[in-house]
């Protein structure tokens, strides 16, 4: 696959907002880890390998577990996610497939029990973001970075 085009150099300032964004929902308080598990997770229902290889290595540098990155995409299915962090996902789900879901009430319901009123838009915001992330880094084919294959024997 070959990148169509460079995003950052085409239109600076709109990517910078974009960034602006991003690091006022991480300077907002949501735990970074909770923030990297839902970037992670949206970016897997999106299909965005770009994101996906970003955010799991931003999570393993915070400390996430292999375990809980390789089971995010089965997440409903694992008891290792906290009663707060599977709200998060489930919103993450709800909110990613908006035009399916239509946020149902009782994710939100769901969501108030663990999260404030500034929280949760926080939280919403951050899905966007992601959710925009994705479609700027699938649009124009953003690549991974690729290591060299390890020698087989």
């Amino acid at each position: 696959m070959k990148p169509r085009m460079n995003y950052y150099q085409a239109a600076p300032e709109t990517i910078k907002a974009l960034v602006a964004v991003e690091a006022q929902i991480v300077a907002s308080g949501l735990e970074k880890s909770l923030i990297e598990l839902v970037m992670t997770r949206a970016s897997q229902i999106n299909g965005c390998a770009y994101c996906i290889n970003m955010h799991t290595q931003d999570a393993r540098k915070l400390g996430e577990t292999e375990q809980r990155l390789y089971l995010l995409s089965a997440w409903h299915e694992s008891p290792l996610y906290t009663d707060r962090e599977r709200a998060a996902l489930a919103w993450t789900d709800a909110v990613t497939l908006i035009a399916e879901t239509h946020a149902p009430d009782d994710l939100y319901e769901e969501l108030r029990a663990h999260f404030s009123e500034t929280e949760m838009v926080n939280l919403t915001v951050l899905i966007g973001a992601i959710n925009a992330w994705n479609r700027i880094a699938i649009s124009f084919r953003a690549v991974h970075p690729v290591k060299a294959k390890a020698a087989v024997a």
